[in-house]
């Protein structure tokens, strides 16, 4: 997957590193390498502008947003209403997963 995505907005902007995990089929999407990043299984290092919301994350990585269903910030629930508001810091941990079907 060729995805180019540039989270910090430009070299002015202070860039802070998330940890960025994505499950199950939104897997698909994390790109094997980015930035000069390689991913490790499920898991990729990201420089992010600070300040820059989950949403944003989401919306950079082409995430569809039908797929996002769950979604934490260092272990903890970010409902839906607070992912456009809710600012990463150094070192958190952003984990997602898609919607779950079971039987």
């Amino acid at each position: 997957m060729g995805v180019e995505v540039r989270l910090t907005n430009d070299a002015r902007n202070a860039a802070v590193e998330i940890t960025l995990k994505l499950y199950a089929t939104l897997g698909d999407y994390l790109p094997h390498e980015l930035n000069g990043r390689v991913r490790a299984h499920n898991e990729l290092q990201l420089d992010v502008a600070e300040g820059v919301t989950v949403q944003h994350v989401i919306n950079q990585m082409h995430l569809p947003s039908g797929m996002v269903h769950l979604v934490l910030v260092n272990g903890v629930y970010v409902p839906p209403s607070a992912r456009a508001t809710h600012a990463l810091n150094p070192g958190d941990a952003l984990a997602m997963w898609p919607p779950i079907a079971g039987g």
